[in-house]
């Protein structure tokens, strides 16, 4: 694929390859089509958020004008522009999830993690995300996604072994009991 010389300067040689990949999905011409996948690579590799830098590299390296990248980043709700937590966690709040106590998990994971919606926590490990019109796994509510990864039917016993089980293996001390 032709670009220009310096359109890949801010994109990882991992990333452009994760990009060609995508455009080669496409007819030729059509790379504009790869743009939400390439967000998505260039997020992932940027500790879960897109740099105005990032965002005007992708849009350089498919040949795009900035502005329709900037307003593909602003419109979905998978993309980040400001530093988050490492484990972005998602909380469905819509009506199935509702129903089956969704407003109680999300009130338990701002509780445990000591954060509301919309917020890191201190030592950067996660992100509470603004919560979610819809996951799309109404059979398994209440449901929440942490790191594109989905956990249904939870309970506040549940929600508290999945972020135990994250944090211990991002490197999160355990915890000990002091009884």
């Amino acid at each position: 694929m032709e670009t220009p010389d310096n359109a890949g300067t801010a994109l990882s040689p991992h990333l452009r390859a994760e990009i060609d990949r995508w455009i080669a999905r496409f007819p030729a011409g059509r790379q504009r089509s790869a743009v939400i996948a390439a967000l998505h690579a260039a997020q992932h590799e940027n500790n879960g958020y897109l740099t105005r830098e990032l965002m005007e590299a992708v849009g350089a390296y498919l040949g795009l004008p900035p502005i329709q990248v900037f307003e593909v980043a602003s419109f979905y709700s998978m993309f980040e522009t400001k530093p988050v937590g490492r484990h972005s966690i998602s909380v469905c709040t819509n009506i199935s999830c509702m129903l089956c106590g969704g407003e109680k998990i999300l009130a338990h994971v701002e509780k445990r993690l000591g954060i509301k919606v919309g917020e890191s926590t201190a030592d950067g490990r996660f992100y509470l995300k603004k919560e979610e019109e819809c996951l799309a796994a109404c059979c398994g509510a209440p449901m929440m996604m942490v790191d594109h990864r989905y956990y249904e039917n939870l309970t506040p016993a549940r929600v508290d072994e999945i972020l135990h089980s994250i944090g211990t293996a991002s490197g999160q001390k355990k915890e000990h009991s002091h009884d």
